[in-house]
């Protein structure tokens, strides 16, 4: 599956993984949001990694969970859903807004093709493929972007709201659309320092 090859998902021992993270999703999704530690815990078993100070406002939907892999200081609206097929991951310090989706699978263009193929051993079975997706670290993904199989998000991105992340993105842009595309770099000409309508009484932080 992490090897850009054929790969069958209805294979018994991959099932068995897809069963248990989806049920997982289920008891996570069934707490309240005060039950931190409940919430850790779940989490713990779902993903491959999660880092500290990290919150994830629910319902969420992982498909297989280990194979996603999340930085420190992560925030997840509503709906996040991460069909991790393929290695996702995603860096420090990024912020997703609500319905934010991840996908990894791509199945193939031509119809017979996606009904069945055969395997090594001639068997005829369900198959598809799946490319990775990075994301790095110091992002802010807005409300009902996707994010395709094989993208690579640079550093310190902005992506607008309901874009198609179809190709990579360098970092520190702003991109939106769809498909997406870079319409800018993000300079410090858009610091909230002028912008002293917005800031108000408010004062940006030191750098160090």
């Amino acid at each position: 599956m992490l090897t850009d090859t054929l790969f069958c998902p209805g294979d018994p021992d991959r099932r068995a993984v897809k069963l248990r993270t989806h049920n997982l999703n289920t008891a996570y999704n069934a707490t309240f949001e005060d039950e931190t530690e409940k919430r850790a815990e779940i989490l713990g078993k779902i993903l491959g990694s999660f880092g500290e100070g990290g919150f994830i406002q629910g319902p969420i939907y992982f498909h297989y969970g280990i194979h996603t892999h999340i930085g420190r200081n992560f925030f997840g609206n509503f709906n996040l859903t991460v069909q991790d097929d393929g290695e996702v991951t995603i860096g420090d310090n990024c912020s997703f807004g609500p319905n934010v989706t991840i996908v990894t699978p791509i199945h193939p263009m031509l119809p017979g093709e996606r009904r069945a193929m055969l395997d090594r051993d001639g068997h005829v079975k369900h198959m598809c493929y799946a490319r990775p997706v990075h994301i790095g670290s110091d992002c802010w993904l807005g409300a009902n972007v996707v994010v395709c199989p094989g993208v690579t998000i640079g550093e310190g991105c902005v992506i607008g709201a309901g874009s198609v992340v179809t190709r990579d993105i360098p970092p520190m842009s702003f991109a939106a659309g769809n498909p997406c595309r870079v319409i800018r770099t993000i300079t410090e000409a858009d610091s909230m320092a002028n912008k002293p309508e917005v800031l108000a009484d408010n004062r940006v932080m030191d750098k160090e």
